[in-house]
């Protein structure tokens, strides 16, 4: 089973201990909620937990695999797109994870984009009040 596999599985089945091993160390991820990146591994596997609290009826209904992008670090990385669709208070939201693969087949760079925008908001506030639960800085 690949990595992208591995990671849809465990947020499919909300298992926090499948997401061990799947991110690089200094994995950095991109949310929605915030401009400012989480760094590491630690901080990543958090967020998830937080992210897995929030999202109500979460299913992913879509994948781009194979693309190969420029990453961030400025070489070529592999990226794959899974689309998904979750309710979050009530709201309906579509969104995408977008996932770098570095050399070692590791998760190196995670990002989260959602619409409407209305539903960033209303996702913003439920993440941070589950951040601040768990004792976490956003």
């Amino acid at each position: 089973m690949t990595t992208v596999e591995r990671f849809r599985a465990a947020v499919e089945a909300r298992d926090l201990a499948a997401f061990d091993g799947l991110f690089s160390p200094d994995v950095r991820f991109f949310s929605p909620v915030k401009f400012t990146p989480f760094e590491g591994a630690q901080a990543v596997h958090g967020l998830l937990r937080v992210l897995l609290r929030t999202f109500e009826d979460f299913r992913y209904v879509g994948q781009l695999a194979g693309e190969v992008e420029l990453g961030t670090a400025g070489r070529p990385a592999e990226s794959h797109i899974l689309i998904f669709r979750a309710t979050v208070r009530g709201r309906q939201i579509h969104g995408l994870d977008l996932l770098q693969l570095g050399d070692g087949g590791l998760i190196e760079e995670f990002t989260v984009m959602v619409r409407p925008l209305s539903a960033v908001n209303t996702l913003s506030e439920a993440v941070v009040a589950g951040l601040a639960a768990d004792g976490i800085t956003p």
